[in-house]
């Protein structure tokens, strides 16, 4: 996490991430940083004694992202990533947000 360049932009208020990101090392290095973390324990981990319990509704909100990311991999090209430049990438990310949010606009011109 440490490789991650902010530049201009400020450090998120807060981390969520599901039970995978659950180590000591990544909750030490978002406190250090004073980064919330908002990750659930894993069966095996017991509780540290600061018995901090994670925000389920901050929690929540990670379906919001992660329902994007599965709707933009549906579409074979940007699940296998054939572009070899990031410009041409985000191209067609932008077009494909484009094209979701005109059916939106307009239903009955779905195919």
């Amino acid at each position: 996490m440490n490789r991650v360049r902010i530049g201009r932009c400020t450090r998120p208020q807060a981390l969520a991430g599901d039970k995978g990101y659950s180590f000591t090392a990544i909750r030490d290095w978002l406190r250090g940083h004073a980064i919330k973390a908002v990750i659930p324990r894993r069966k095996d981990q017991h509780p540290d004694d600061r018995r901090q319990r994670f925000d389920r509704d901050l929690y929540r909100r990670r379906s919001v992202i992660e329902q994007c990311v599965c709707w933009l991999k549906e579409n074979r090209r940007l699940g296998t990533r054939y572009d070899k430049l990031a410009d041409g990438f985000m191209g067609f990310v932008t077009l494909a947000f484009i094209r979701r949010y005109l059916r939106l606009l307009h239903p009955s011109d779905t195919p």
